[in-house]
């Protein structure tokens, strides 16, 4: 039944190489397949920015003192790349970053997977480390993302994507 409900929240209603070229051009999408950070970081090479910067965050096997087995992220496509896109919008304003973009994951995620990667471009390193922290904190706290981890005797706790 869970999956019926929010089966549309677990799965991208574009296709991947959409959702790719969204990211390019607007710096966020949400993705419901592996991540493909060779394609991310080739879009991002700029023979002006002497810097690269990138974080992947992956599926860990703990929460606090819970052994976590998998989880599932949901979320609301169309609202998270519209916030997406104001999030790089104000990072470029913010930091003197010449282009980032973000990706995360959505569905089920085993212990070990992308669940979200950012990758920014600047002429120096310093905006670069910069503005790539406050792209991931903003996105776990405005994106339209939330998570349900699922333990090793099968229960499950729902939480924000700051969780």
């Amino acid at each position: 039944m869970t999956n019926n409900i929010h089966g549309q929240s677990m799965s991208i209603k574009r296709t991947i190489d959409e959702a790719y070229l969204i990211a390019e051009r607007d710096g966020f999408a949400l993705l419901d397949t592996n991540i493909d950070e060779s394609r991310l970081i080739s879009t991002l090479d700029n023979d002006s920015c002497g810097a690269f910067v990138c974080f992947e965050g992956r599926v860990r096997n703990h929460n606090n003192a819970s052994s976590v087995n998998r989880l599932t992220y949901y979320g609301y496509e169309d609202l998270a790349i519209n916030q997406g896109r104001a999030i790089i919008e104000e990072a470029k304003k913010r930091f003197e970053i010449t282009h980032a973009i973000a990706i995360h994951r959505i569905g089920a995620l085993e212990i070990g997977d992308v669940a979200v990667w950012v990758g920014v471009v600047s002429a120096h390193r310093y905006p670069a480390f910069d503005a790539c922290r406050w792209i991931l904190d903003t996105i776990k706290a405005d994106i339209p993302v939330w998570k349900q981890e699922y333990y090793q005797d099968d229960s499950s706790k729902w939480l924000s994507n700051n969780g």
